[in-house]
């Protein structure tokens, strides 16, 4: 039961980076639990709290840049019950504009366990210094 568990939210972390990968809104919004209690933190900005102002976030994110990819590394996956959380490394390439950028933020997703599968409900991303 654990290690299944453990695909299902690892499948989920997957789907997260491939919808944030396709800068599409839409893709984002079926990754996340739409509660007021949803929490995100974006590198350098402050806490959003509450679907409508995560939401707005990713927004903002996807209208200002080009393209956007993701290599994972020292990843890691837990499970209680109905809440796990993934932390990670996000090696980060993205294009703003005509500029390329490389950078790498530890990451930590919490997923909750809902009727249609494994949502969202914390993102957090600090940038990790060179």
């Amino acid at each position: 039961m654990l290690k299944e568990r453990i695909e299902e939210v690892t499948l989920a972390n997957e789907a997260f980076y491939h919808a944030f990968e396709s800068l599409d809104i839409g893709k984002m919004d079926n990754m996340w639990s739409h509660q007021e209690y949803v929490t995100c933190i974006h590198p350098g900005w402050s806490l959003r709290v509450g679907w409508p102002m995560v939401r707005d976030s990713w927004v903002v994110i996807f209208n200002n840049v080009f393209s956007m990819s993701f290599s994972l590394t020292e990843l890691q996956v837990q499970v209680a019950g109905d809440v796990a959380w993934v932390i990670c490394t996000e090696n980060i390439t993205s294009r703003h504009g005509d500029a390329t950028q490389n950078g790498q933020v530890m990451a930590t997703n919490l997923y909750e366990r809902l009727e249609d599968g494994w949502k969202i409900i914390h993102h957090h991303g600090s940038p990790l210094m060179e």
